[in-house]
């Protein structure tokens, strides 16, 4: 289990950069044939990780319910994220993991409710498959970031 949270810490390095090396409108910016921008990216895999590792396994989670209205799977950014926003999910980056491991390695996660994924071939069974499912949708993301920061 801790090679998943390396992957993931290493994920959340790369998206941090996004979060140094882009100012506001950057973020906030929808390329031409994009349906969404660099920092929906980021409160998406934030949000994401949380659902599919906490909620599903009856545990609060560590973001906001408003969060994750604004950034769970079918939105789109609706509005512009300000720097309060910004530094909130710069925030939420990495303490969100740091705070899944502790509770991982204090053995909280005793439940999960199954939950087969948007792709229909992976079925997450508990919260292992869910962070390891987390890591390979944050890569995804990652991608999509790279794409779009060619075009800001």
């Amino acid at each position: 289990m801790n090679q998943l949270f390396d992957v993931s810490t290493t994920s959340r390095n790369m998206v941090s950069k996004f979060l140094s090396g882009y100012n506001l409108d950057q973020l906030n910016t929808i390329p031409e044939g994009f349906s969404n921008n660099l920092i929906w990216n980021i409160g998406h895999i934030i949000v994401s990780q949380q659902l599919l590792v906490y909620k599903l396994s009856g545990l609060p989670m560590l973001v906001s319910d408003e969060l994750v209205e604004k950034y769970k799977k079918g939105t789109k950014p609706e509005h512009i994220v300000t720097q309060a926003e910004v530094d909130e999910i710069k925030s939420l980056l990495f303490e969100t993991i740091q705070q899944t491991k502790v509770d991982y390695d204090n053995q909280i996660f005793k439940t999960y409710m199954e939950y087969t994924t948007s792709t229909g071939d992976h079925v997450l069974r508990n919260a292992e498959d869910a962070m390891a499912f987390s890591n390979f949708h944050e890569g995804l993301h990652i991608g999509i970031m790279m794409n779009i920061r060619k075009f800001i």
